[in-house]
């Protein structure tokens, strides 16, 4: 299996490079910047499963279409973060022939109608990761915490070939993975999990010890993870004990955990408030439920991402 990363920042370098490092054949498509750094210091690993330093393949845009007319890609992994979904798109667009697959591990949900339009929903699988991961300014990948594991699966149920391949490879490199007949079940489950963690970190400004550790806090969590529970009710239940392993993290007064969101919010940086927060909000509100908490949230994100465009205050 041919495979394709798109960009070897945080998410994609590590994956991808675990995938080079156990002999997949991996390219990675780059800007000519992090092609410059791949070429004179090669694809760094620092984690607590074990580093690595690697010489690995690489590709731009502007050899990208030769590249895959000499030798078709099986399979484009998009590890982008979902505002950077369009031009992702047009990046790998050569690269996916007749016979290729597109496998997202993007946050939510909104990018597949987006992804079945350009390349046709039988070309795309379900995907899904977690893994705390960031790129250094030295371009290292840094790996902050021991899980690290890919979930995918075809999104209208049961197995395939290209599953089976794809698990096989992540078998090989040792990459925790699960290959599911259900893939839509793993999605919300982490998606209305990830909702909940993001709106209340973000609206909070906190991380889930600091908000537990409140008078209400725990409480606080309790019901914006109720919100995200009854949308997904309607078409994805979301299993008991997944249920009470995500209340537990959410309301963890030790915990230190923060959504990636909170953290790109905190650097200045842009976030992915619409394909997270709002998008379960919209769900929300087209369902017929109240959902003040998610309201809120994201008219607390919106806030940001106006000040960040430097919209003048009305």
């Amino acid at each position: 299996m041919r495979v394709l990363v798109l960009g070897a920042g945080g998410t994609g370098g590590y994956f991808g490079g675990r995938l080079a490092q156990s002999g997949a054949d991996v390219t990675f498509l780059v800007r000519p910047a992090r092609a410059a750094q791949l070429a004179r210091d090669g694809l760094r690993i620092r984690s607590p499963l074990g580093d690595a330093d690697l010489r690995v393949e690489w590709t731009t845009a502007e050899a990208l279409p030769a590249l895959a007319a000499q030798r078709p890609f099986d399979l484009v992994l998009l590890a982008c973060k979902a505002y950077d979904l369009d031009s992702a798109i047009e990046a790998v667009t050569p690269a996916v022939g007749p016979a290729t697959t597109v496998l997202p591990i993007l946050n939510g949900l909104r990018h597949y109608p987006v992804l079945d339009a350009r390349f046709g929903r039988e070309r795309v699988l379900g995907g899904l990761c977690f893994i705390s991961v960031s790129k250094a300014a030295d371009g290292a990948i840094v790996h902050h915490a021991r899980p690290a594991s890919l979930t995918f699966g075809e999104r209208d149920g049961g197995g395939s070939g290209r599953v089976r391949g794809l698990a096989a490879l992540c078998e090989r490199a040792g990459i925790e993975h699960h290959a599911v007949e259900d893939i839509a079940r793993a999605q919300w489950t982490k998606f209305s999990f990830l909702a909940a963690l993001a709106a209340g970190t973000c609206l909070m400004r906190g991380s889930v010890g600091r908000i537990a550790s409140a008078e209400g806090g725990a409480a606080f969590m309790r019901a914006l993870y109720a919100e995200c529970l009854a949308v997904a009710a309607a078409g994805q239940p979301i299993p008991g004990p997944a249920q009470a392993d995500a209340l537990a993290q959410l309301t963890d007064a030790r915990s230190t955990l923060k959504a990636s969101m909170l953290r790109d919010l905190e650097a200045g940086g842009p976030v992915e408030a619409a394909h997270i927060v709002g998008d379960m909000w919209q769900r929300a509100r087209q369902a017929g439920h109240a959902a003040p908490l998610l309201q809120a949230a994201w008219v607390h994100l919106q806030v940001y991402l106006a000040g960040r465009a430097g919209q003048a205050p009305r």
